[in-house]
Formats: structure tokens, sequence, C-alpha cells
């Protein structure tokens, strides 16, 4: 498969539907339909809200309406105030930092650690790995955010969880939706969108471009995205959709620090960075369905998803990559009573395939020097997946849980340096198995005071970069983990809570390492490692007052390791804080102040010789809502121009001495946006 055909075929069939209204005359447009419809495919927010509250653990539902009063440029922007996820921006850039209970803790590229999904259809890579540019938070509806063995029920079993973002579809969206964002070193984004509907056809599409210059030098950034799907409803209880996808998107890589580069100007590149003119650029297009039958208790679900990826990566080499994955997930969900009793059963089975074509290159000012490597690369999983919720009493249910999964990475290496001796070929295949149970406790009534406590265990596989993407393929064991977790969630008298409280104990940890040589790095396996920490989130409104605040406790440690004993693991803070709170002024204005904040140092390297400097950072949000069809804001962000590092790299030790391993945050900056809708 090539990417062209699958490219032209996301632009026909985007073509076609904004067509649709002109070339049927059956097609009805609502003036005003309702903001939220429930479809078979596509549960609407409430139902989205209903399922985890029956989750046992830690879950929410964000609106997407919380975030689209602000710029929208980055994950951050759309997940700053999910509870448990940590994200920060990669150089004020699309890719990021995330973590869940510090699933993939030093990867600030190609996320790994999640099952990332759209409309509930995985869009990692077979070898668990995704790309954040695939991500248009302006497209979703609401994002689903299963912290840890709380993505069971999706097939997860990795220790972070899982991120859904839901589409809208052509019975709730707007049939038509403009919005343009404009504003500091660069910045600007436009976005339109349709959705519409013909008895038992909708459809729903966007198209979207954001570029900018970037806050440093050399980190100019452009994408452009279409996402679009159609729903046909069958029968009452028949529905199938279909999701297409493509990004193309450009950053250049100004690269990492020095702290008193830092400090001195972080506006400034990395000089290799820019004498190699590194970057990272990604065309990714993507098909997939799902359909749902219905049948009284039950439900019968099938999603099937194909992708292309072509990657162009000059950094300490130049990469050029080709991935072509597919996979299929099949679902059967049974809500019958069982003993007298409510009862939720979720079957699964998800099989998963992807080939990539790796080619590498001497890196001569960001072009193709003299090849240096070549290989074809395998990843294949097998997942099978049961969760079970029985409700004991009114008020006590009882979750069991199960998952089993085999995984196999190869890579034959076509690129033999030496004599053409199996000694010098980098080739290898493993095998990784996993059985992972779950058992969990919910008390109390959705809507309410919740309290929840679950006991379970995470297996993760590396991915193949995990494996072979440094300067020589690494033998890396999978990463498992043992997980204890207690909360509460609820509503009441106006206040909104989520909190818990987790202690994972990890076995042979996937950690990314710098290792000092052309800027290379490796991902090794830590033999003992303990996550605990609290996760916390608050919200509410009084009159024309509201605020909410998401906090991270985050205590990552190893155990007793023969080098580090039980030192803090690098590379996240320890305590990490965002809070918002707004005040509604006449003609439906909201003033808003919010901050970011880390406020203690952490380290940068295993031996905690040398250390990132908290910072706090304060910024104003005013928005206006002017009828049901427009509204703008403009938003002011880092106000005292605060030199800080967004994230940063990991060494083994800095042996106290300054290294290039910080990426500065953006300065001060302005940002104004106006939406519009019919």
């Amino acid at each position: 498969m090539h990417v062209k055909p699958l490219r032209l075929a996301c632009l026909a069939a985007v073509a076609s539907l904004a067509q649709a209204d002109h070339l049927s005359p059956t097609i009805e447009v609502l003036g005003q339909r309702p903001y939220d419809h429930s479809t078979l495919t596509q549960p609407d927010l409430q139902s989205a809200r209903d399922q985890m509250a029956r989750t046992p653990g830690g879950a929410h539902v964000l609106d997407a309406d919380s975030y689209r009063g602000g710029r929208v440029a980055t994950l951050a922007d759309s997940l700053g105030f999910a509870p448990g996820v940590f994200v920060q921006p990669r150089f004020g850039a699309e890719e990021a930092r995330v973590s869940i209970r510090g699933s993939g803790l030093q990867r600030t590229f190609h996320g790994r650690g999640l099952k990332l999904m759209q409309d509930g259809v995985p869009m990692n890579l077979a070898d668990g790995s995704f790309d954040f540019q695939a991500i248009e938070a302006l497209t979703a509806r609401y994002v689903e955010v299963w912290r840890g063995a709380n993505a069971l029920q999706y097939g997860a079993s990795n220790l972070g969880g899982a991120i859904n973002y839901a589409s809208p579809n052509g019975r709730n969206a707007a049939a038509l939706q403009a919005r343009a964002e404009a504003g500091s070193y660069g910045y600007r984004r436009l976005q339109a969108a349709s959705g519409n509907m013909a008895e038992d056809v909708d459809y729903y599409l966007s198209a979207s471009g954001f570029q900018q210059s970037g806050f440093r030098r050399h980190a100019e950034q452009r994408t452009v995205r279409l996402f679009a799907n159609i729903g046909w409803q069958l029968s009452p209880h028949l529905e199938s959709r279909v999701y297409l996808g493509h990004a193309d998107s450009d950053s250049d890589l100004p690269g990492s620090l020095t702290r008193a580069q830092l400090e001195a100007d972080p506006r400034q590149a990395a000089a290799g960075n820019v004498s190699n003119d590194q970057q990272r650029d990604i065309r990714w297009s993507r098909i997939s369905n799902k359909t749902v039958l219905r049948d009284g208790a039950q439900r019968y679900e099938l999603a099937a998803y194909l992708s292309h990826k072509r990657l162009f990566h000059p950094i300490f080499q130049v990469l050029d990559q080709r991935n072509d994955d597919l996979g299929l997930e099949l679902r059967y969900v049974n809500e019958a009573v069982w003993l007298g009793r409510g009862n939720r059963l979720v079957l699964g089975f998800a099989p998963s395939y992807g080939k990539t074509a790796e080619d590498r290159w001497l890196n001569q000012g960001g072009r193709r020097g003299a090849r240096s490597n070549q290989s074809a690369q395998r990843a294949s999983n097998l997942e099978l997946y049961l969760e079970n919720q029985h409700q004991l009493s009114p008020q006590l249910a009882l979750i069991t849980g199960l998952q089993a999964a085999q995984a196999r990475r190869r890579l034959n290496d076509q690129f033999v340096a030496g004599t053409p001796s199996d000694r010098y070929s980098e080739s290898f295949s493993r095998r990784y198995q996993g059985i992972n149970p779950k058992l969990g406790l919910l008390h109390g009534q959705p809507g309410h005071s919740q309290f929840y406590a679950n006991l379970s265990r995470s297996f993760e596989p590396p991915s193949l970069s995990e494996i072979s993407g440094g300067l020589y393929p690494v033998n890396n064991a999978a990463q498992r983990a043992n997980s204890l977790e207690f909360g509460t969630r609820g509503r009441q008298a106006g206040l909104e809570w989520d909190l818990s409280v987790y202690h994972a104990a990890l076995r042979q940890e996937l950690l990314q390492i710098a290792t000092n040589v052309v800027g290379a790095n490796i991902t090794v396996n830590a033999e003992r490692t303990v996550h605990r920490g609290i996760e916390a989130y608050l919200g509410g409104q009084h009159g024309g007052l509201d605020w909410r605040l998401a906090g991270l406790v985050n205590d990552f440690r190893f155990d007793g390791d023969t080098l580090y004993g039980n030192r803090r693991l690098p590379g996240i803070p320890r305590l990490f804080l965002r809070a918002e709170g707004g005040y509604r002024l006449p003609y439906a204005l909201r003033l808003g102040l919010n901050i970011e904040s880390a406020p203690k140092a952490y380290a940068v390297d295993f031996a905690d010789s040398l250390q990132a400097r908290g910072y706090t950072l304060y910024g104003l949000k005013l928005q206006q809502t002017v009828g049901k069809q427009t509204s703008w804001f403009l938003e002011g962000r880092n106000l005292a121009d605060k030199r800080y590092a967004a994230t940063t790299g990991v060494l083994r030790d800095a042996g106290g001495k300054d290294s290039a391993q910080f990426m500065p945050g953006d300065g001060r900056a302005w940002y104004a946006g106006l939406s519009w809708q019919h």
C-alpha cells in the first residue's frame, strides 16, 4: 500500500461529503439540532459519563467545550485539566511528554505507554507507539481518560491506560462551523467543519490548518488535517460508521539547551540541530470502520482500521520510515440481569499487525548522505480480554477482569556492516506474553459520592523504537506492574471532585536515556521501580464564580537498585498543579485567571546530580459568547515572561555538570480566537 492512493481516497471522500447537501434533495438541514444525540456507534456525552460512573477507579470525561474557550494548539490545551494526566509540550509544539501514572515517563516524542483512540478505535501503531500529530482536538465532542487498568474494558493493559477522543456526528454537529485563532510567534490556526443528516445517513467533516514560527529559532511548524465520518443507520438496531483521517505535519526541531543557555537566551536553538537541519515530517492517513448491532441487552461491536505513515526525520542520522498498520477488534457486551442483579459483561478480541520499512542515512545538513542502515521491521499482537461488573447490592458492585496478551517484535537487517556474517547482523525476533487479572469494588451511586478500590496487573512489550531506535538494538524485556488504587469521585452541593491514590510495583520498567553520543537515545530496563502518587481534581461554581484545579503528586523511585538505591526517577516534577478561576461579568463576559506550577526542582539524571528548577506561570483569559452562534476569546500566557524548562531529557549521570537536556517553555504570549456556527 502506498500513501498516495489512501490520501486521495481520504480527500475524495471529504470532498464528496462536503457537497452532499447539493447532491441529494432529500437532505434536511436542521437549524437547531440537539447538541447531544447518541447513536449506536457514537455515544453522547451523558452516555459516556454514565459509563465512567460504572468504573471502579480513575476515569474522567472531559467536555470539549471546557477547552474551546482558549487556544487549542497542543495536547496540553485539551488534556491539561484531565485528572491524572501530565502533559507538557516539547518546544511549544504538538509533540509532548504525555504520562499517566508514570507511563512513558521519559518519552518526549513519539508517545508510548498509553492506548490512544479516536471514537473507540485504536490510533496506536501495532508496536504500541503513537503520533501526537494524528489528533485534532477541535474535532472532539468530548475526551475520555481511563487511567491504568480502568481501561481494560477497551482492551488496554498498559500502566497508563487509554485516552479516547470522541467525534461529533451529523446528528449533533452544527451544519456549518468556522474557527480562527492567531497570536504570538506567528501562530495561526483555522478550522472549518460541517455536519448534516438525511434520514438514515449522517456525516461530519473537518478541515484544519495550523502554523507557527515558534518561540525558539528553528522551531517552525505547519500541519494540515482532514477528518470525516459518515454513518448509516441500517435499522434501529444496526449502525455502521466509516472514519477517514489524514495529516500532513512538518516540524523543525530546535533541540535541547544547557541550563545556562536556557537562562541566558531561551529562544536560541541548539547549534547541532540547526547545522543538521533537524526536523520531523509526517504524512499520515487512516481509514476505519465501526459497526454495532444491538439485540436487547446484548451488543456486538466490530472495528477495523488501516493506516499508512511516512516519516522523514533528520536527527543524529536521517531516518526514513514507511509504516503500514492494520487491526481488528471484536467486542461483545451483555447487560442482562444475572442472579437477579444488574450485570455487565464485556468480552473482546483484538489482533493487530504492522510493518515498517526503515532506511537510515548519514545526515548532511538535513539531507540524505550515504546509507548507514536498512531494515524491515514487524510488530504483531493478539489480545483477548474480559471484564464483568456485578451488582452485589444497589450500592456495591464487584468488578473482575482478565486479559491475555501475546506480542512479537521482529527486525530483518538488510544492511549488514562488515563481512556478510551473522555476527554482524542486527536481526532479531522476540516474543512477549502476559496474563493480567483485575479485581475491583465500587460503592455508591452515579452522580453522587462514589468510592472505589482495585488491584490489577499491567503488561507492556517494548515498541520497535525501544529495541532498535538507538545506535544498536537493545534486548529489552516487557514492562510489568502490579497496581493498587483507592479513590473517590462525585458531585454534590455545586462541587465536583475526583481523587485517586495509587501504588504500582514495576518490573523491567522501560526507561529512555540520552547516550551523549551524536544525540542518540536508547531505552533500557530498570529491574525494580515503584510508582505511587495522588491524582486530584476539584471544580465548582457559585453565582458568577467558577473554578477548577488539577493536581499531581508523583513519587516515582528505583527500588533497591544496585547503583541508584531508592533515588527518585528523573524527568517529571514531584508536584504539578494547574488551576483556573473565572468570574462572569455583564454581557456574558467571563474573566479568568490561570496558574501552572511545578514548584519544586526535579532531577534530570538518575544520579540526581543535575536538576530542572521549579517554576510558576500566570495567565489571563477574557471570553464572550454572543447569542448562540458566535464566541471569541483573548488570552495571555506566561505573563511574567518566566524562563523555565517545560520538559527535559534524561541522563544516567551528569556528574553535577550542566548538560544540554533542557527544553524551554514559551515566553510571554498573546492569543485571540473567534468561533461561529450555524
